[in-house]
């Protein structure tokens, strides 16, 4: 995963838009950095914009059991689309996560064509408890288009 590509502010619905890019990272010769081919993060691009992870917020309306004593994938809904969201181990453990909560969720994304996106979760955090979130978050999302993704107007 690169880390120097920022997790893009967006609503659920703006990543049926996003497509694949080819690899485009300079190979490293850190050893800490290094990563094989089949474990390397894919990059997408949106607006432009070279990015491998999402920053979401929505309500929890589905889970699904991935299989016998696996628990971790969520379905999140803001209104204007559907995203699978796949928690980490450590994201699993840490909280009890439920279908009614109001969630921030930043991950890796992962497109799917013709199915709803998927975002593998490092970090969610329950917003639930805090009353303006919804309509803050939108108002966020709005800023971080006109500010960084929507493009300049030519002289």
């Amino acid at each position: 995963m690169d880390y120097s590509l920022a997790a893009l502010k967006l609503f659920c619905g703006q990543l049926k838009d996003a497509a694949e890019s080819p690899a485009t990272t300079p190979p490293s010769t850190s050893a800490a950095s290094s990563c094989s081919s089949a474990t390397a993060a894919a990059s997408s691009t949106l607006f432009g914009i070279l990015f491998q992870r999402a920053w979401l917020q929505g309500v929890l309306v589905a889970a699904a059991d991935v299989g016998i004593g696996e628990r971790g994938r969520f379905v999140l809904d803001d209104g204007t689309g559907l995203v699978v969201l796949s928690l980490s181990k450590e994201n699993q453990q840490h909280d009890d996560w439920a279908v009614g909560m109001y969630v921030m969720a930043v991950g890796q994304f992962v497109p799917r064509a013709g199915d709803i996106p998927l975002v593998k979760v490092h970090k969610m955090v329950n917003l639930s408890p805090h009353p303006d979130r919804e309509a803050i978050w939108h108002l966020e999302v709005i800023e971080a288009y006109k500010l960084f993704y929507q493009s300049l107007p030519e002289d």
